[in-house]
């Protein structure tokens, strides 16, 4: 690795943490040259585990001896060094984490092969709170999904806030994005997948009497927060499921929910 000593802001190569928007860091998007900013020495290591390759890596000087280790045979990628006070001007904000580095974005995986020896995916669609996306992923890894499927809406699962929130996971769980759902339906069912949203309606079957018959390979999709899933995504599922709740409150967070259904269906994978 190259270290360059920080002492002015107009260091060549800086510019990927100039009041780091990471939707201006996808303004290329998938797969074309895009990048992401991974925060902390445990999402670095996963991101790097993944992979995934780094551009370039900022951090404070008590950092160096964690992250040296782990750019071996990452050739000669530049590791700005800087002072606490100069990198928070920088960025934006305190680095209360130690350690940035833009990581380059990989390209998108076909839907075919992320889902090829999947038997549990959730489906978000239109989720755009990027904390709840990376609380799902987490919930996704802990609970033992096998992958997921964003709609074309959804927001960004590389997002700064997204890989934080997640610990990391959403660069170990299989993830692409899904076509619109005209084209989604009949994917998922090509793929033997059924279809079940997570949904309030007269017609909805209970999580637990579901999950008690789950098929073989389930599609569990969940709604944008607030308006919840389309009619689109309603009349693509096979069965609409619910979560049976007391004293009146009728629904959980998009997150939270994710987390009580990969539960109810976990024994269908653990049993086996």
């Amino acid at each position: 690795m190259q270290i360059i000593r920080v002492n002015d802001l107009d260091e060549p190569g800086l510019e990927d943490y100039s009041r780091l928007t990471d939707v201006a860091l996808r303004r290329v998007s998938e797969p074309a040259g895009g990048l992401y900013i991974a925060e902390s020495t445990k999402v670095i290591t996963r991101a790097l585990a993944a992979g995934h390759r780094p551009r370039s890596v900022l951090l404070q000087e008590q950092w160096l001896a964690d992250v040296e280790p782990l750019l071996a045979g990452h050739g000669d990628v530049p590791v700005y060094v800087g002072e606490p006070a100069l990198l928070e001007k920088l960025t934006g904000y305190h680095l209360h984490r130690g350690a940035l580095a833009a990581m380059h974005r990989p390209p998108l995986r076909a839907v075919e092969d992320v889902l090829r020896d999947a038997r549990r995916v959730v489906v978000l669609e239109d989720i755009v709170d990027h904390t709840n996306v990376g609380a799902i992923f987490r919930s996704v890894a802990g609970l033992g999904a096998d992958a997921v499927l964003i709609s074309p809406r959804c927001a960004d699962p590389l997002y700064r806030r997204s890989v934080r929130v997640s610990m990391g996971t959403v660069l170990q769980v299989p993830w692409t994005r899904l076509p619109e759902w005209n084209e989604a339906r009949p994917l998922l069912h090509d793929l033997g997948f059924h279809i079940a949203a997570l949904a309030l309606a007269d017609a909805a079957v209970s999580l637990d009497a579901f999950a008690t018959h789950a098929p073989e390979r389930v599609a569990i999709v969940l709604g944008a927060e607030g308006d919840g899933l389309s009619r689109h995504a309603l009349a693509a599922a096979d069965t609409v499921v619910t979560i049976p709740m007391l004293h009146g409150v009728d629904s959980l967070n998009v997150a939270s929910a994710s987390a009580v259904a990969l539960w109810a269906l976990r024994t269908n994978i653990i049993a086996e």
